[in-house]
């Protein structure tokens, strides 16, 4: 699904961001891209997104070189991949239903369909009686939920997500991260960015380690979470 040959990213004048990064994440994989803060993990999901070029090196996601691309096959790609970011990033003035249901509206799908669309996802993910409400009136882990159900709306091959238990606490951390599995098991890939040890740990899955923008290693761990979902 996603392929990485010797990525580099320098911004200027002289800050290397990544040096020369080469990994490989297989359809309906979860991975941990983990690090502390600077290590280059946004930078590597932005790069992913073609929110940003690399300086050296290949980018495949699908068989497709995206570092290739023109702006219309740029925007094909991200109607593709779902994104969750740490700030949840909803419009205040929409509801639930609203914000999930605009990320299609925007790529062409009808008012109705969306919508109808929107409230399955949000039944889906345990908000059936929020849908109606505005994010200022949810709690942390339901507007996460709801970002989540945005990220799927276009069902999408690629979720990447920033820091996604950042706000929350442990155990909406928690299932937050089941509600990753559960998406995967249905062949979704998912790429999740954090720093957040305790949250890799609970959940048990590949990591792969970023430090100062170089790739260190990978370990896996014990399914932990995985089993408890």
């Amino acid at each position: 699904m996603i392929q990485l040959f010797h990525v580099s990213k320098t911004y200027p004048p002289n800050y290397q961001a990544l040096t020369d990064i080469n990994f490989e994440v297989k359809k309906g994989e979860f991975v941990f891209l983990a690090g502390p803060s600077g290590a280059g993990k946004s930078t590597l999901l932005k790069l992913l997104f073609r929110q940003e070029e690399p300086t050296e090196g290949q980018i495949l996601i699908d068989g497709q070189n995206i570092t290739r691309l023109a702006s219309r096959g740029v925007a094909g790609l991200r109607r593709r991949i779902g994104l969750v970011f740490q700030e949840f990033k909803l419009l205040t003035h929409l509801t639930a239903l609203e914000n999930v249901a605009l990320a299609a509206e925007v790529i062409g799908m009808s008012k109705n369909a969306s919508r109808t669309r929107a409230y399955q996802l949000l039944r889906d993910l345990g908000l059936k009686e929020r849908y109606d409400s505005k994010p200022l009136g949810l709690s942390a882990g339901e507007q996460q939920r709801v970002a989540i159900a945005r990220a799927l709306i276009n069902d999408p091959m690629l979720i990447l997500a920033d820091e996604p238990t950042g706000n929350l606490d442990a155990d909406v951390a928690e299932e937050t991260m089941r509600l990753f599995f559960k998406i995967r098991d249905r062949g979704t890939t998912i790429v999740v960015a954090t720093h957040d040890l305790q949250a890799i740990h609970r959940a048990g899955t590949r990591i792969v380690f970023l430090q100062r923008g170089v790739l260190s290693n990978e370990v896996r761990l014990s399914p932990a979470l995985e089993r408890r979902k």
